[in-house]
């Protein structure tokens, strides 16, 4: 139809003047250049940065893929969309009838007429734009996919590698999606314009479309209709994958009998049902008739509807629910084994372990390297106590939690001092990025020390820190307090550190890290990121200084490896002479068929979450977890180091492709630095979550729910987290030694008594990552952190201590960590007291709870650990502690005990050896207690009952060749003595 005349659009005032054109075309000008070099300046300083690291690599690789995906699908969409405009325009009928309609359209046609020229490619431009943008956010799905990795492993229903579902899934999930909207978006073009030009018609004599409008719209629903086709064949496999709420599990995934017996085979059908429906759709434009292709459309919908909605609620009705157990247990089996292998608690080892209520001395022995190594001093109470005593200056400052680690088999807890520009007294710019720059060394302290006053025991403090950790780099400039940016270098002096006396030392850092400013490109380009306008023109910025930025360990490791969800609490390391952040990684992935999702921000969340911080993909939903990652940050320097530490997980193998040479192999850790990693909190807790449930292996079980565990309330928060977890050197029952170890609790569903205890090796080696649970038979009475709290708190003895100890002092009370050990058969729990003053805030520990078993009678309130081992460990054991005495010789039942004559007995050279033996561990026992020390106190013990026993075999012996009747030797007695000097410093 050719373009008719009407009125048009008349302007309603003359053109504008000369000037005022050209000054609205400069301005015009000069906002496109102010906008084009503000989206330079990031550009470029994010190159500056990842190039001043060495991973340009990555930057490189994500913005060509961006871009590339961003052109193709870009120009995919406008070519297709700008086609069909330009068809329906060709498509146009011939000049008709004249109608109201027509009439009404035409003073649109006619403002249309004088821009078709640029209309179209105008259209299509932000179509493509619009297109390219959201397919450029795709760039993960689209590397996964084009460097995935085989699982070597296969669902159950569809027998496909996982690699599909995680990997390619996903992509031909977008490509479909993509292919809708722009069948969509075409669709709807083609509509208006055919309507524009009286290709339809909603009013008027005559035929309501005209052919090629027929033809045309009538193609477009049949690849929309085939397309749809696609989505009911990848249905099929989504149903692996498919999640939703099941017996109490939120994030249930994978099909179940419903799924498997009535949606997999409506898929099918449907499948097969839009195909036939698309080529009705086809055949339009040549049988000239729209009947049998809406005739097909209209089964489609409701063989959509009775069969994909009405015939799946039939089968659930009265299949499945007159039968539910049944029906479902092998899929619930099919759901647990995958949940368990995705999240690697698959191999963990249960025991059954029953509490005994009272125990010997000799059970104690091989606890007693468990007992030494208790933690008195709470990372995440203390860390005031580090700023009162070790801060020193008002401008450092030391995280809310602190870290604990271990030095030479010692549990240490750290701080590093970091740099608060919030304690500088003269705020200005030039102090804030040029003066002010960095913090200076690691505090560290004993975990299972105090001294006399309830102070930590030092191990390295002092400005600049002296101690254990010898010499090293200790000067901060990466951290997790760091300014958002300093300048450095050149001959700019920095502030090392203020002096008490004589000038205040400086420092010129020589760290070779940030980005020159020597470019005054560069500097523009800084002033505009940090909209900071003196980084241009300041004379404080000379030849060879730096910008250095983004400082903090976790975010340059999420910025160098986009790909990884990084645990919220990076860690100090003193090792081969530098202080380094270490971080672990994990690869995740919500593509695993049959496991069930969860959240991690929500499963991560615990009482010390506002203190620790959050994980990277706080919202995201993950069915599959890897710790594949240990990462280093310098705090000198900033480099940031990526080591391959699960050599079997795919994900990482996929990653690694996508950006090779980014992650160097295990083998290449440092092996000073090895001893340090430790197992993730946030893997930890993501895995006892999961194992709440999927502890029972049972899909019969897991159906009734008869044994559900839930993680504890911290008892010594009013906030109602859960108990976050703790690093421990603990000896599981299977053990032979203690080990570092992750530990955690858990209590029955509703109930607060404790249902099992959890620990995970720690420690790289052999063992580490091996997941062991004891699990407490119903019925026990083991006591769960609230019950212990209670017991603590309804004690009259320990209340009437606790109320003294609060009123004499005009402080406050504050529990530290309630910590839950298995010792001698029972389970240990141990809770420091801490007395905060009400003016300087600052905790001390002043008294040690301790109860042991189900605390009927021994609870204790002691003012070191020694004494409150030694009361409750001593009550467990059946009697009252006692003073020792010397060891006695054996003598025959009934008779006082003496002690071993010290010029032994002459007549029997082995029992005067046996006795002498006796005495030296009984001497060495008493030391050791004198000095806190329960592990040497553990072997002592030992030494002493092999002692005995062989005195009274001697004499058994000597009996014997007298002819005289045996008398055997009593047992030792079974409490456990109480040191006769109470330790000033807890063990």
């Amino acid at each position: 139809m050719p373009d008719r005349p009407g009125p048009g659009f008349r302007p309603g005032a003359g053109p504008p003047s000369r000037r005022a054109r050209v000054l609205l075309l400069t301005a015009a000008v000069l906002t496109a250049l102010i906008a084009a070099f503000v989206v330079f300046a990031g550009v470029w300083t994010d190159w500056l940065w990842f190039r001043s690291l060495g991973y340009s690599s990555v930057f490189g690789t994500r913005l060509w893929t961006k871009a590339a995906l961003f052109a193709v699908f870009g120009l995919v969409m406008a070519v297709v969309v700008g086609f069909n405009l330009w068809l329906a325009y060709r498509l146009r009928p011939p000049l008709s009838a004249m109608s109201v309609e027509q009439q009404s359209l035409d003073r649109y046609r006619m403002g249309v007429a004088p821009h078709k020229r640029w209309l179209l490619p105008a259209i299509s431009l932000v179509v493509g734009l619009i297109a390219g943008a959201s397919a450029a956010g795709q760039w993960r799905t689209w590397l996964q996919w084009t460097n995935q990795t085989p699982f070597g492993e296969k669902d159950p229903q569809f027998h496909l590698d996982v690699a599909f579902y995680a990997f390619s899934l996903p992509w031909y999930e977008f490509l479909l999606g993509f292919a809708f909207s722009t069948v969509i978006v075409s669709l709807l073009a083609a509509v208006l314009v055919h309507y524009l030009y009286g290709g339809l018609r909603l009013q008027g004599p005559g035929r309501r479309a005209s052919a090629g409008a027929k033809g045309h719209l009538a193609v477009l629903l049949g690849v929309f209709v085939l397309l749809k086709a696609v989505a009911y064949w990848l249905d099929r496999y989504a149903l692996a994958v498919k999640s939703g709420a099941y017996k109490g599990v939120d994030g249930w995934t994978g099909l179940r009998y419903v799924d498997a017996n009535a949606y997999l085979p409506a898929k099918t059908i449907l499948f097969f049902v839009a195909i036939i429906c698309a080529l009705l759709f086809f055949l339009t434009p040549i049988r000239r008739t729209w009947a049998p292709a809406l005739i097909g459309f209209g089964l489609m919908a409701l063989s959509a509807v009775l069969i994909g909605g009405l015939y799946p609620a039939i089968v659930q009705q009265f299949q499945v629910k007159p039968n539910e157990q049944a029906k479902e247990t092998p899929y619930i089996q099919k759901n647990i084994d995958a949940t368990r292998q995705a999240y690697g608690i698959a191999d963990n080892q249960t025991k059954q372990y029953e509490p005994k209520g009272s125990t010997g001395a000799d059970a104690l022995g091989p606890d007693a390297q468990t007992i030494a190594d208790v933690r008195l001093l709470d990372p995440n109470v203390v860390a005031p106590t580090f700023q009162q005593n070790q801060a020193l200056r008002k401008y450092y400052a030391f995280p809310k939690t602190l870290d604990v680690d271990r030095y030479g088999q010692q549990d240490t807890v750290l701080g590093v001092r970091e740099l608060d520009l919030n304690g500088v007294q003269q705020r200005n710019w030039i102090n804030d990025h040029f003066k002010y720059t960095h913090g200076y060394g690691v505090v560290a302290a004993k975990g299972n020390q105090v001294d006399k006053d309830g102070n930590p025991v030092y191990t390295e403090s002092a400005l600049p820190t002296t101690g254990s950790f010898g010499d090293y780099q200790q000067r901060v400039y990466y951290g997790e307090k760091s300014p958002e940016y300093s300048i450095v270098g050149g001959s700019n002096d920095e502030i090392d550190y203020t002096s008490d006396s004589g000038p205040d030392p400086t420092y010129r850092y020589t760290g070779g890290s940030g980005v020159s400013l020597d470019n005054p490109l560069a500097r523009a380009a800084y002033a505009v990121k940090f909209a900071e306008p003196q980084i241009l023109y300041s004379g404080a910025i000379t030849d060879g200084a730096r910008v250095i930025y983004d400082r903090t360990p976790k975010e340059r490791v999420e910025k160098v490896a986009p790909w990884l969800s990084i645990d919220a609490d990076p860690y100090p390391v003193v090792v081969g002479k530098k202080l380094l952040w270490v971080l672990d990684g994990y690869t995740t992935s919500d593509g695993y068929p049959f496991s069930s999702r969860t959240t991690l921000g929500d499963v991560t969340k615990d009482s010390l979450t506002d203190q620790r911080g959050r994980t990277l993909t706080a919202v995201n939903k993950v069915n599959y977890i890897r710790n594949s990652v240990k990462a280093t940050v310098d705090a000198y320097t900033g480099e940031v180091t990526l080591y391959q530490w699960d050599d079997a997980d795919p994900v990482l193998k996929t990653w690694m492709k996508a950006f090779p040479g980014t992650v160097k192999a295990r083998s290449d850790i440092p092996s000073a630095l090895l001893p340090h990693l430790r197992y993730p909190q946030d893997m930890f807790k993501v895995q006892r979550d999961m194992l709440g449930m999927y502890h029972m292996t049972d899909a019969t079980a897991f159906f009734n729910g008869t044994d559900i565990w839930q993680v504890p309330a911290d008892p010594t928060t009013n906030t109602g987290e859960v108990q976050p977890p703790y690093y421990l050197t603990v000896r599981m029952p299977d053990q032979q030694s203690a080990s570092f170890s992750l530990t955690s609790s858990f209590v029955p569903g509703g109930r607060d008594n404790l249902a099992a205890f959890m620990a995970v090796d720690a420690d790289p080696g052999p063992d580490y990552g091996k997941i062991r649970i004891l699990k407490v038979p119903t019925g026990a009475g083991a006591l769960g952190p609230k019950l212990t709290q209670a017991r603590f708190n309804s004690d009259q003895a320990v209340a009437n201590k606790l109320t003294l100890l609060k009123t004499g002092s005009d402080s406050d009370i504050e529990y530290g960590n309630l910590l839950t050990l298995p010792v001698g058969g029972d389970f240990l729990n141990i809770e420091p007291v801490y007395l905060v003053g009400r003016s300087a805030k600052v905790p001390v520990l002043q008294k040690v709870l301790a109860v042991y078993g189900n605390g009927t009678s021994n609870v204790a309130l002691e003012n070191s650990l020694a004494e409150a081992l030694a009361k409750v460990l001593g009550s467990a054991a059946g009697g009252t502690p006692a003073t020792p005495t010397a060891p006695t010789s054996p003598t025959t039942p009934g008779t006082t005990p003496t002690a071993p004559p010290s010029n032994g007995t002459g007549a029997n050279p082995e029992l005067d050896k046996a006795l002498q033996d006796a005495q030296k561990a009984f001497s060495d026992g008493q030391d050791a207690l004198k000095n806190g020390d329960w592990t040497r106190y553990g072997q002592d013990q030992k030494a002493l009952q092999d002692a005995l026993n062989a005195a009274a075999a001697a004499q058994q012996g000597r009996a014997g060749a007298t002819s005289a009747p045996a008398t055997p030797a009593p047992a030792p007695p079974a409490s456990t003595p109480t040191p006769s000097t109470s330790p000033t410093a807890s063990p």
